[in-house]
């Protein structure tokens, strides 16, 4: 069960941080996000924590019948190996309700963001919330987009605020121009986010071979297995250990 749910909780620790930073809804925004949320009905401690604990065991119980029926190979170097294991956790995410790695950062993004009121400020945290996560950024696009703000702030002869609508306008044009250069397309988003999966789920099996690695050797080095020949990782069952 320890294996399984570290199986449920891994994330990737190299991603295209191009991919997301530069996408529009990720990008710096013209718009500000809402200063807070609907008010939750007040619950008592006891209560709250009642229906928090529910909450996850479902959830945790919905992703467990999943991988309870789906079969997992652990190769990452067998790209259909990867393909279904991304699947499969795609699977486990819709269910259970569960955030996917993008969706992950663009709320975090959001969030972190909110009440910054200027665009140099906005990039910087950007950036801190990249390398907090683990990120690389592969394409360097951070810098792309710090010399598009040099760029406009230099026009306009003072800092960029983003409730300046003429001023974003600018900042917009001028990150358009860094996704063309990249090869980065709108229309094109589900895609991006479809290889970011298949990373984070190449990333993952990596780990999880890793950990099976591991463990087989500990057991091996056990008087009573030493004459035995381990199994190779990749015939292993997960659904075996849950």
């Amino acid at each position: 069960m320890a294996f399984t749910s570290r199986l449920l909780s891994r994330s990737s620790q190299k991603l295209c941080v191009g991919q997301l930073m530069l996408h529009p809804e990720h990008a710096v925004q013209v718009r500000s996000f809402a200063k807070e949320a609907s008010a939750p009905t007040a619950l008592k401690g006891d209560e709250m924590l009642k229906n928090l604990f529910l909450d996850v065991k479902k959830k945790f119980e919905t992703a467990i019948g999943v991988l309870r029926k789906e079969k997992i190979t652990l190769d990452p170097e067998d790209p259909a190996a990867v393909s279904q294991y991304a699947n499969v956790m795609k699977t486990v995410r819709e269910k259970a309700d569960l955030f996917s790695e993008s969706q992950r950062i663009k709320y975090t993004i959001e969030t972190k963001t909110r009440d910054i009121p200027d665009a140099r400020s906005y990039l910087l945290q950007l950036q801190e919330i990249r390398i907090k996560r683990g990120l690389t950024d592969e394409l360097g696009a951070e810098a792309m987009m710090m010399d598009a703000l040099e760029k406009v702030e230099k026009d306009l002869k003072k800092p960029l605020m983003r409730n300046d609508k003429k001023g974003m306008a600018l900042l917009m044009s001028e990150f358009d121009k860094i996704n063309q250069k990249l090869g980065i397309r709108k229309e094109e988003l589900p895609k991006y986010e479809e290889q970011l999966e298949l990373k984070i789920a190449k990333a993952q099996l990596e780990e999880l071979k890793k950990e099976a690695e591991e463990a087989m050797d500990t057991q091996k080095k056990k008087e009573e297995f030493k004459d035995e020949e381990m199994p190779s990782v990749k015939s292993l069952d997960i659904r075996n250990f849950i």
